[in-house]
């Protein structure tokens, strides 16, 4: 699962890209070309069971994330740009919201504005491709009405209504067949948003944060469906990112923050994608694997090994603090925590999991 960053120049983007995935990149200059990086999910519930067990390694899930080029209709003219985009799952729209004079910015700084112009243009190429489609779709029935074509003619012609109405797809109901029908399209304003404020450093930067997405008046448009927003500061993540664990609490705590702005992105664009971190322990290894939400144990057991999936019998599961409460293993199974799973047990965001299988 892949997320695009995208924004308009700038913004701090590949700089944001940079400190997520510690990825050494040169400067794009006139390419079009995305850098990709990958960026290991924080979290805590993981750090505690590997206290419990200390393993000899803890794995952490991970996001992969693209930095696609700065983002406009010329650019979305292009072939290399568009692909680029549309191979992504979701996406986050670095936002400026700081204040310097050595980096140009046209007009005022207006993220409410931004998110407008960019959805815009997002809205206008996934229209260019629905009306192409429907011409071609027109002819085609012309020749033979089939029950796929008259299907897929209907979707999208209630899409180009959404669209000419200034609504993105990501915002229209749709049936799970209907997704299906048009997933092969890839249109950009159906992916899921997470809307991400570059704050300028502040002696109150906590608070700020907090308060970023009433501030900036994005809160309307972050909470509307598949949306969400995330503040951070691109000035004060640059410097944690050179600091040891130690130095950076000590940093952080000095803005009043517990935990830095990307930790919070990185989060909120795992769960943008839907979805969830299961684990598995144990003295060998402590790692947390991820699956979509409402994935079945089975399926669950796949993302380890497809022979797990394939030969599955039970689950033994337990939620990771219920574990942490009993103290061990042995005494949740005496006190009946620890429980069997068929394969259609619908695993839950920190479940831990022995997969027993017949293989």
């Amino acid at each position: 699962m892949k997320t695009g960053i995208i924004g308009l120049p700038q913004v701090g983007k590949t700089s944001l890209f940079k400190i997520l995935t510690k990825a050494k990149v040169e400067d794009r200059g006139y390419s079009r070309e995305a850098h990709l990086g990958i960026a290991k999910v924080p979290d805590d519930r993981l750090e505690k069971l590997a206290a419990l067990y200390n393993p000899k390694k803890t794995i952490y899930a991970t996001v992969e994330y693209a930095d696609v080029a700065a983002i406009g209709q010329e650019a979305l003219k292009e072939t290399s740009f568009l692909t680029n985009l549309r191979n992504v799952d979701a996406l986050i729209h670095v936002l400026r919201a700081f204040e310097d004079d050595s980096i140009p910015h046209v007009g005022e700084i207006d993220p409410l504005r931004d998110i407008k112009s960019v959805e815009f243009d997002l809205m206008v190429s996934d229209l260019t491709q629905i009306e192409k489609r429907l011409e071609r779709l027109q002819k085609d029935l012309k020749k033979m009405r089939t029950p796929d074509l008259e299907k897929e003619n209907a979707l999208l012609l209630r899409a180009k209504e959404a669209l000419e109405q200034e609504k993105p797809l990501r915002e229209l109901e749709m049936s799970a067949e209907e997704k299906k029908l048009i997933r092969g399209f890839m249109f950009l304003s159906q992916k899921p948003i997470l809307y991400a404020l570059n704050l300028s450093e502040s002696t109150t930067l906590g608070k700020d944060l907090e308060l970023a997405a009433a501030k900036y008046k994005i809160e309307e448009a972050a909470t509307r469906p598949n949306a969400g927003a995330t503040a951070f500061c691109g000035k004060v993540e640059a410097e944690l990112a050179e600091m040891d664990d130690e130095e950076a609490a000590e940093f952080l705590g000095s803005y009043g923050l517990t935990e830095s702005g990307l930790r919070r992105l990185i989060r909120k664009s795992y769960e943008l994608l839907g979805l969830i971190s299961f684990f598995t322990v144990g003295e060998d290894e402590c790692r947390a694997w991820t699956v979509p939400v409402n994935s079945r144990a089975q399926e669950a057991a796949g993302a380890i090994h497809s022979d797990l999936e394939k030969h599955f019998i039970r689950a033994e599961t337990i939620h990771w603090d219920t574990l942490l409460a009993a103290g061990s293993e042995a005494a949740a199974r005496a006190q009946g925590t620890l429980r069997l799973e068929g394969k259609d047990y619908q695993v839950q965001d920190g479940d831990v999991m022995h997969i027993r299988h017949s293989g």
